[in-house]
């Protein structure tokens, strides 16, 4: 079973986003840590891009911190292989990992090498959400030669190609749950149960819903329809207001939203 199929297989997930280097590396491995103490099921972590094209407001401005602090993506790679062997003094992160990124990070960096380099230091999978699906073979022999899977993404734009896209994930595939960038959400109005149908009805990997989920409630509504949700611009924003003293305050938001995820049984009954 491959580290990602393990994630899934013990019910409802909850997926937390962090941007590295905001505000610097050494407070990103202790909200890494914090989001497995709280009871992530597997992580996402963002290498900062100068366009996030994707995200909103409180995710661009995350990426614009780390960068302004000097986080490159090789000093990200060094601080996942702390992560991971604990060479730092830390607990060891044991729960899988996935970066998310943008084309321009990789093509910068070299597509082998970036995928070479994240294999070695124990990354799971790769999201790019700049790439259309078309366009994805550019990037997904690299990540499968490495071990390393590339995450589909599917809108509610994706309409007739939902099917075809489910059909060759891998790993997982992000279901994006709204109509523009990141951002919390006080209302998800997009019919996801009819997304996540189409895809079950085509492929065995699960889809988690990603893009304005803040809430333990909305996180039950969501995880009710999928196998799990996602979590960003929420929990940079807890980052933003308390810094370098914001791992505790994420592990407890991170318990708070996985519980959320257990709302979906009572959601699933009525």
């Amino acid at each position: 079973m491959s580290r990602m199929a393990e994630a899934f297989s013990g019910g409802k997930v909850f997926i937390p986003f962090v941007t590295c280097g905001d505000p610097d590396l050494a407070t990103t491995k202790a909200v890494v840590r914090a989001m497995q103490a709280g009871g992530a099921d597997l992580i996402e972590l963002g290498i900062p891009f100068s366009d996030p094209t994707a995200e909103g407001p409180v995710i661009m401005e995350a990426n614009l911190r780390a960068l302004n602090a000097g986080t490159t993506t090789d000093k990200i790679f060094g601080m996942v292989q702390e992560l991971h062997t604990g060479s730092d003094g830390g607990e060891k992160i044991t729960v899988p990992m996935v970066f998310m990124t943008y084309a321009n990070v990789v093509y910068s960096y070299g597509i082998e090498r970036f995928c070479k380099a994240s294999a070695e230091v124990g990354m799971n999978g790769l999201i790019l959400p700049d790439v259309p699906y078309e366009e994805k073979e550019e990037f997904a022999p690299t990540c499968r030669k490495y071990g390393m899977d590339l995450i589909s993404l599917i809108a509610p734009t994706s309409a007739d190609r939902i099917a075809v896209i489910a059909k060759n994930a891998e790993g997982f595939i992000y279901v994006v749950s709204s109509l523009g960038v990141t951002g919390v959400r006080s209302e998800i109005k997009t019919d996801i149960h009819a997304i996540t149908e189409v895809i079950r009805a085509n492929t065995k990997i699960p889809c988690a819903v990603g893009f304005g989920i803040s809430t333990p409630e909305q996180a039950g509504k969501m995880a009710a329809v999928s196998d799990g949700v996602i979590t960003g611009s929420a929990i940079m924003k807890i980052i933003a207001k308390y810094g370098k003293s914001s791992p505790r305050e994420v592990e407890e938001y991170v318990r708070s939203m996985k519980e959320g995820t257990r709302l979906s049984l009572v959601s699933e009954r009525q």
